[in-house]
């Protein structure tokens, strides 16, 4: 069963990325720097929107991170737009966006994984950490230095980003603030992070915070993020606020753009 699991959701990957290169968004003005990383060993090229409001006043403002963030066939210009048209209909408040371009996504998005099906989607997985350590690391301070940012910082992602960003809402909850996650792919190692849930919740931080999350068609991702929604339920952590947003309709390539404007709503609107 697991390596016909495997074999179906393997088209998944690249459904998803196909499809994204066939919507051209357009490229909006943005900065663009690398960080010669010490943590992951490699150059690593970051692309940096910012709102009108940032140049025409004097305010420092959060930030949003996404591993998908590269300018061609990744999300950054899809993104940066939907965020623009939001900020000026102030639907969510004015902030920084910041995109990490892919190298090797599947080793930089996933966690260590005893299933051997699951490293069959790329000659090296389970870098999260380590790509977690650069984040914070070394990309935090850098963002810090170059731009006026406040203390709040949310992230977002798709599928494996996904997967990362539910990965550090239960590994590292005090990164962020806010986390999004579109059809995350919380299969990985056995669906271990849903299997974990209530381990790491148990000790989850004191401070409040933000997750929404939503769940595609695709079977083998909605049955887990149901399952973690009724975690989220039955344990009714008061700091933890979440929101989960079925999807029957959509598929694993749709999703994220059928649902990225009520997910930046809910998490980053005024209550």
């Amino acid at each position: 069963m697991k390596s016909i699991y495997c074999n179906l959701l393997l088209p998944l990957f690249f459904i998803s990325y196909a499809t994204y290169s066939q919507k051209k968004d357009r490229i909006p003005v943005h900065d663009e720097f690398t960080i010669e990383s010490k943590l992951v060993g490699e150059t690593r090229t970051i692309n940096v929107w910012m709102p009108s409001e940032y140049k025409t006043n004097t305010d420092s403002l959060p930030v949003m991170y996404m591993a998908d963030g590269g300018i061609i066939d990744e999300d950054f210009p899809h993104i940066a737009n939907t965020m623009a048209e939001l900020i000026k209909s102030k639907s969510i408040p004015p902030m920084i966006l910041v995109g990490i371009t892919n190298t090797q996504r599947r080793r930089d998005l996933t966690g260590p994984t005893d299933i051997e099906t699951d490293k069959e989607i790329a000659p090296i997985v389970g870098g999260s950490e380590k790509f977690r350590a650069f984040i914070k690391e070394e990309l935090f301070p850098e963002i810090n230095k170059r731009y006026r940012t406040t203390s709040q910082k949310s992230i977002i992602g798709e599928s494996l980003s996904g997967l990362f960003v539910v990965e550090t809402f239960f590994l590292a909850p005090d990164m962020f603030d806010n986390y999004i996650a579109f059809d995350p792919s919380i299969w990985w190692n056995n669906h271990y992070l849903v299997r974990t849930a209530k381990e790491h919740l148990a000790s989850f931080p004191k401070t409040e915070k933000r997750i929404w999350f939503a769940g595609s068609s695709a079977e083998d991702i909605s049955q887990y993020t149901n399952d973690l929604a009724e975690i989220f339920k039955t344990e009714n952590i008061s700091t933890v606020k979440w929101k989960y947003s079925p999807e029957p309709k959509e598929k694993h390539n749709t999703i994220f753009r059928a649902t990225k404007e009520k997910a930046l709503k809910w998490t980053l609107g005024n209550p």
